[in-house]
């Protein structure tokens, strides 16, 4: 109970941290709050903005960023390879548009089994690109564990066929673990990071399911601060979000456990 205090104590202490932090909406009440209660939580627990799921409401997350001093990470949307007519939500088109000049990063997962997985998603992924290039946004496969794009080496592979520069990867450390590829990491990381445009983290152990793979950031026994330091010394100087997925307890304690990680890293 003294260390749980001391960490929430240290939340509210600590000045700013240098470098920020964003979060996923899955922490800060999505579904539950209302976009203004999540953005006045993000800003109040000192996160930098969120990472928003789904392609609604754009114009209200913005104004509820902007007027906080926050900035809207990035949007969460993909396709089904399953679908009858495998496409991107029918309401990307207009959210791409609302999020112009914002640098919001477009974030696409790839879900479903199809053989032609590949040839079916690649057209899919060139449009989204080029839509987003238009308005000078960037598009990041998201790998999600059980999807066709599981793995860090299946976004690498499908970005190279897709072939547009304004598109990278996401590199997601709960769905790396889930993946049994911790032994790799600094291989890994190396063939990454030239195109990785966000890194999302959290505590977590060195395997076994989403409740031991996502915790707060100051919990688990995988060394998070050592991962953070190895994307240091290898160059990488761009966004790193907090998966939230699931954990359980207090929304806003939760948040402040990890901020207070965050900073004493």
């Amino acid at each position: 109970m003294k260390s749980i205090l001391l960490l929430l104590a240290a939340a509210t202490m600590m000045p700013a941290a240098k470098r920020p932090l964003y979060v996923f909406d899955n922490g800060v009440g999505s579904g539950v709050l209302s976009i203004e209660e999540q953005t006045e939580l993000t800003k109040k627990t000192g996160y930098a903005g969120i990472f928003y799921s789904g392609t609604k409401n754009i114009p209200e997350l913005l104004a509820a960023h902007k007027s906080r001093g926050l900035k809207v990470l990035g949007i969460y949307t993909g396709m089904n390879l399953s679908d009858a007519k495998p496409g991107y939500d029918p309401g990307l088109p207009e959210a791409i548009r609302q999020l112009k000049g914002s640098g919001a990063l477009i974030t696409f997962t790839v879900n479903g089994k199809a053989a032609n997985g590949d040839d079916l998603a690649v057209p899919v992924i060139r449009e989204v690109a080029d839509m987003a290039a238009q308005v000078g946004l960037k598009v990041a496969l998201y790998p999600h564990y059980g999807m066709h794009v599981a793995r860090v080496e299946d976004a690498l592979r499908v970005r190279e066929k897709v072939g547009r520069s304004n598109l990278g990867i996401v590199f997601n450390l709960c769905h790396w673990l889930r993946s049994g590829d911790e032994a790799n990491m600094a291989a890994r990381l190396k063939e990454a990071l030239p195109h990785t445009w966000m890194v999302s983290i959290n505590g977590a152990d060195h395997e076994g399911d989403w409740g031991r793979l996502i915790q707060t950031l100051d919990r688990g026994a995988f060394d998070v601060r050592s991962f953070l330091k190895t994307l240091k010394s290898m160059g990488y100087k761009g966004p790193i979000g907090l998966q939230c997925y699931n954990v359980k307890g207090d929304r806003e304690e939760n948040l402040k456990r990890s901020m207070a990680a965050w900073r004493s890293f």
